[in-house]
């Protein structure tokens, strides 16, 4: 006889075994999936999304959404009919919130039974734009998160006997916790969860990465950066007193170039995803491009300005329908406002899913100049990629001069800035970017305090002194 929802455990709730054969990782990944044809991955995709779909018609915050915009349930009969739904964001989750507190009307809770209500995983998100946003998952959706990161980190090369240092920050926000859930839960590498610079200081954390023989990092790019020089202050030798053979995190648009030199020569593996949604995207071995779960995230680039799919090549919002979510919070159609791009051409290693660039920058980050479109968040690819002294941290500032909004970009470099060579940073963004901006060159370590990079999980990099 079943167990009745309301004795159940989170284990017993989130039914591992069904996930571990709906949702592969290691080599039944690679087995299931290598060669598969487009029409069945196509055939898995829909049936999942009619699935969610089922579940999400029972949602208040749904039902209002889609009851705006005219649509009812039998208009809605396969995937191909997803673009009659209109997309969302974080606006209308907040104001979910601020209309339902404390956690809003998009969770789906009350869609259950009283007697089968799974149990309810709280996080937030780490409120850089704003107030924190409820992060809600059930069991099944939250080990199938977990998984799908743990499938990833096996593409990429990790293993079991690896010792995995994350900088990824706890409390209420997601990160430290997603990481340390699909460690444990799915790889079983040992783990050193030393959070933020806050949370374990910098100057601690790379003795601990020594002593303790730490083999991985994951965490975001900035962070990552900060710590290699945090080493070599205090006197450890990235490469040479810590060994590690792989990154992996959210590392943006830097490069992997300067991060691996910086410890030594390592792999560095990127992946993308946000804290409602999970991973969304990450690098396998071949380096190539990011593979979309395609089997879990159905992703659409959407132009930020018209709100329709990108032509081939061009940058677009990555709107994101998660095709397991129908436990709790049903997602579909959410916009994240992190821009990206598709790559087109098969998969080097055989794999059915499309590939994407990455993070290139956010759309609700966008700055007009003199007519151009500005993405601040991109703007440190630019310099990484030209500027062998740019040290990767940077902050911009948009202040208004006159009748007119101007930026001025603020670059830490190694070694001695002088006026050529600020000269020669506002060219090239004045060539890269289409528009003049201003620069100040800045020694190591001179913007800790303005972005944050010890304390936040993302680094402030734009600075708005019209609003003050």
């Amino acid at each position: 006889m079943a167990k009745s929802m309301d004795r159940m455990n989170y284990f017993d709730a989130a039914d591992l075994p069904t996930i571990r054969r709906e949702y592969p990782l290691g080599r039944e990944f690679t087995r299931r999936f290598t060669r598969m044809s487009r029409d069945e991955l196509r055939s898995i995709q829909d049936k999942r999304f009619l699935a969610v779909m089922r579940f999400a018609w029972k949602v208040p915050f749904y039902q209002r959404h889609w009851g705006r915009s005219g649509v009812e349930a039998e208009d809605i009969k396969s995937l191909d009919d997803l673009a009659k739904l209109p997309a969302y964001s974080k606006t209308e989750l907040m104001q979910s919130v601020e209309q339902f507190p404390p956690i809003g009307d998009f969770h789906g809770i009350d869609a259950h039974p009283p007697g089968r209500r799974p149990p309810l995983v709280f996080q937030t998100t780490s409120g850089t734009t704003g107030k924190p946003q409820p992060l809600l998952f059930g069991p099944k959706s939250r080990e199938i998160q977990n998984i799908l990161l743990a499938r990833n980190y096996l593409l990429q090369g990790m293993r079991q006997d690896d010792v995995v240092h994350s900088v990824y920050g706890f409390g209420m926000v997601n990160g430290g916790h997603y990481i340390r859930e699909t460690i444990v839960h799915w790889i079983g590498a040992q783990l050193l969860t030393a959070g933020t610079g806050i949370e374990t200081r910098s100057a601690q954390q790379v003795v601990l990465m020594r002593d303790f023989g730490a083999t991985v990092l994951t965490g975001f790019g900035d962070f990552v950066k900060r710590l290699a020089q945090t080493a070599r202050e205090n006197g450890i030798e990235p490469g040479k007193d810590i060994r590690l053979r792989m990154i992996t995190g959210h590392l943006g648009a830097e490069g992997r170039e300067l991060m691996s030199e910086a410890w030594g020569g390592c792999d560095v593996y990127d992946w993308y995803g946000v804290g409602d949604t999970g991973i969304v995207a990450g690098e396998g071995p071949d380096q190539s491009g990011m593979y979309v779960m395609e089997d879990a995230q159905y992703v659409e680039l959407l132009d930020p300005d018209t709100g329709r799919p990108v032509a081939e090549g061009k940058p677009g919002d990555i709107v994101c329908t998660c095709l397991f979510k129908d436990d709790i919070f049903p997602i579909i159609r959410f916009n994240t406002r992190d821009i990206t791009e598709e790559i087109p051409g098969a998969s080097p290693i055989g794999l059915p899913f499309r590939r994407i660039l990455g993070f290139r920058g956010r759309s609700d980050n966008m700055v007009k100049l003199r007519g151009i479109n500005v993405y601040p968040t991109g703007i440190g690819a630019l310099l990484v990629a030209e500027r062998p002294e740019f040290n990767g941290e940077y902050a911009c500032e948009l202040d208004r001069a006159g009748s007119r909004d101007e930026m001025t970009v603020r670059a830490e470099i190694r070694g001695a800035p002088g006026d050529a060579l600020r000269a020669a940073y506002e060219e090239l963004l004045r060539a890269r970017l289409g528009v003049e901006v201003k620069v100040i060159l800045e020694r190591p370590g001179a913007l800790a305090e303005i972005t944050g990079i010890e304390s936040r999980q993302k680094p402030i990099r734009l600075i708005d002194k019209r609003k003050r």
